[in-house]
């Protein structure tokens, strides 16, 4: 199987299983890892996922770059050219759609969290998919590598991992990882913000699934909702990202169980049970006589409610 996809609890874990080949993102993995995408969003019984690499030495090395044999290089350049005008329907720069039709299949943005338990080298596509599919990020002190192995290879690349870079590191951080295309390690991860934490190997998988349980018992219809605000909308100027950001809280709060279920448990001094649930459209509200009109105005203006 080219990856293992286990579901439990309300947390999905997708295991890159090639090993011997350094998890690389083949074909048949990569079709396997955006069914895997397609599935957890859909099931609303997942709240978070845990991708990670099987064994120690490996997370994703990237692509396979090995050619099919039937391909001489005159054809893949002739094809590589026509993928540049003449994209196939459904694609993204010749990768199909998948659960993120602005991604592509493998380099989507799900609207729930993924955490990355980073076992090994993430290199090239690897790295790739921590930047574009990734919310949190562990990494393994004693294993965890990371090359971008772009101009190594003589080329910028057909993935979006350079815009991501910069958009998620200090520039000067972003430029060095670019333009000097070393390795490092995970301590250097950790100083320019690639990944949260850094923690011994044998305690990589407990520190994400203890971070995973932990947004398992958050609202799941808010969660997704910040998540996807963020990654939407956070680049807008303030005042109009504040703006969506309240249309959406509304939203939630009038659609949705869990904002009720959070003050009331809030008040009731219990933790909170949400669940989700979606709230039935109901009545229209009753015109208000002209003192209770009055009433609710003057509530309203205080701001205490």
């Amino acid at each position: 199987m080219p990856i293992e996809y286990e579901k439990r609890d309300g947390v999905a874990y997708i295991t890159l299983n090639n090993p011997a080949k350094a998890n690389i993102l083949d074909k048949q993995t990569s079709d396997a890892i955006s069914a895997a995408w397609v599935d957890l969003w859909e099931d609303r019984a997942i709240r978070c996922a845990i991708v990670t690499g099987s064994g120690e030495r490996h997370f994703c090395g990237g692509h396979n770059l090995a050619p099919r044999p039937d391909l001489s290089a005159e054809d893949r350049e002739y094809l590589r050219t026509q993928r540049i005008y003449w994209p196939l329907a459904g694609t993204v720069h010749g990768q199909k759609t998948g659960v993120d039709g602005r991604m592509g299949d493998h380099y989507p943005r799900v609207w729930k969290p993924v955490i990355a338990a980073i076992n090994g080298w993430a290199a090239g596509a690897g790295l790739y998919m921590l930047l574009t599919s990734t919310d949190i990020r562990i990494a393994s002190a004693e294993n965890a590598r990371f090359k971008f192995s772009l101009l190594t290879q003589g080329w910028l690349g057909n993935g979006p991992g350079a815009s991501m870079l910069v958009k998620q590191l200090r520039y000067i951080d972003a430029m060095k990882i670019l333009l000097t295309d070393e390795a490092f390690d995970a301590a250097e991860a950790l100083r320019v913000g690639l990944v949260n934490e850094v923690v011994p190997h044998s305690q990589l998988m407990a520190r994400a699934e203890q971070l995973a349980r932990q947004i398992v018992t958050l609202p799941p219809a808010a969660v997704r909702m910040m998540k996807e605000f963020v990654v939407r909308f956070g680049n807008l100027p303030d005042d109009q990202a504040w703006h969506v950001q309240n249309l959406m809280n509304s939203l939630l709060i009038q659609t949705t169980m869990d904002g009720e279920e959070g003050r009331t448990a809030f008040n009731e001094k219990r933790a909170p049970k949400f669940s989700g649930t979606l709230r039935k459209r109901g009545e229209a509200w009753p015109e208000p006589s002209e003192e209770e009109a009055r009433r609710l105005d003057e509530a309203y203006r205080s701001g205490e409610f």
